[in-house]
């Protein structure tokens, strides 16, 4: 989620107003007193911009969605790789061609494009949980009389595996207090997780035994405690689901992974991510120590993953400082009582190593 503190213009020569007074008893008149009125510029939503993101990341989820369900029916590894020609422009040092190898099948849609239908399941529960994350958000700023966009999906074709890099809205008018931005932050995290759990269990509940012809994934998973909490519920309701150490995941439980993982990183303690706002909410003097902290703790961990060490420059780099919210009033008791709610949250979604990439 991106936030961006630009308020609207403000004279304050031409935007200050005498407020009439009586006086009470005879004496010199008192002085008028003068308030200021902040008045902020209409801006017009980009409705075309939404909705052609919006697209896009349908058709590419629907591309790896179909793919996934596909392999998921015949027994194949989940994720497999498509051999793709560099241009030349990337290229250009070698008098050869440059082949690189990509986990998005769009040449194996391209030849049946009716193999997009395949991807429903996928496509669609992954951008449920997304756009319940961001619209979490998103109402929370409506309430709040903060300026804020509708959420731009973001499509990732050929790059991302899953098709996406997500979704973001941009908050573009100041947040008045630190109730506020405690409130904003939290809703994302909470309104996606509430989505992705009864999404994780039905997941799990359609998966499967994992084959040995189908143990070559390119890309395998590692499970976050939410995993191990919800297959020990389905346990007596569904006993055929498999151990996690040789489950096939059904796409829907791809995408419930994906929910999941990206609740996590949002709740990273620092930055302009969600849990840096809640930090900064709960304890503004400690925001930017808390982030150096993150920073240096997610370098530790990029030995066992290496995507820990992209965050971690996020964090040091793009993310470090916080727009300006007045200190006061303090966050009251209930809210800072609502903080152990995010630390709840990023321990049963987070893991040490999300992603395992096969040899």
């Amino acid at each position: 989620m991106s936030w961006c503190a630009s308020a609207g213009v403000v004279n304050p020569q031409t935007k200050l107003m005498p407020e009439a007074s009586t006086p009470l008893a005879q004496g010199p008149e008192p002085e008028p007193r003068q308030r200021v009125l902040l008045v902020e510029r209409l801006r017009k939503r980009r409705y075309w911009l939404h909705g052609l993101l919006l697209i896009l990341t349908l058709l590419t989820t629907l591309t790896v969605g179909a793919r996934l369900e596909y392999n998921f029916q015949h027994d194949l590894p989940a994720f497999t790789s498509e051999t793709y020609v560099l241009p030349p422009l990337l290229a250009r040092h070698s008098t050869e061609p440059v082949l690189i190898d990509l986990p998005f099948p769009l040449k194996w849609v391209w030849e049946h494009p009716q193999r997009l239908g395949l991807g429903i399941p996928f496509a669609f529960t992954l951008m449920g949980i997304l756009l319940a994350h961001e619209m979490g958000h998103f109402v929370y700023c409506q309430r709040y009389g903060v300026y804020a966009t509708l959420p731009y999906f973001l499509p990732g074709p050929l790059l991302s595996p899953i098709g996406t890099f997500g979704a973001v809205i941009r908050i573009k008018s100041p947040i008045r207090n630190r109730q506020a931005l405690f409130d904003i932050g939290i809703a994302g995290p909470i309104a996606g997780f509430v989505v992705a759990v009864p999404v994780l269990l039905a997941g799990l509940a359609l998966s499967k035994p994992l084959l040995p012809q189908a143990s070559g994934s390119l890309i395998n998973f590692g499970f976050p405690l939410v995993f191990h909490l919800a297959h020990w519920a389905l346990h007596g309701l569904a006993p055929q689901v498999p151990p996690l150490g040789s489950i096939y995941l059904h796409p829907v439980g791809v995408a419930a992974w994906v929910g999941m993982l990206a609740t996590a990183l949002n709740l990273l303690p620092g930055g302009q991510l969600d849990g840096g706002h809640l930090v900064y909410s709960v304890a503004p003097r400690a925001h930017r120590r808390v982030t150096l902290a993150a920073v240096v703790a997610l370098i530790v961990l990029s030995r066992l993953w290496y995507g820990w060490l992209i965050w971690a420059m996020i964090l040091g780099l793009i993310a470090r400082r916080h727009p300006a919210v007045p200190v006061w009033p303090d966050l009251d008791a209930r809210r800072k009582a609502w903080s152990l709610v995010a630390v709840l949250l990023l321990a049963l979604t987070w893991t040490p190593v999300p992603i395992l990439l096969s040899n």
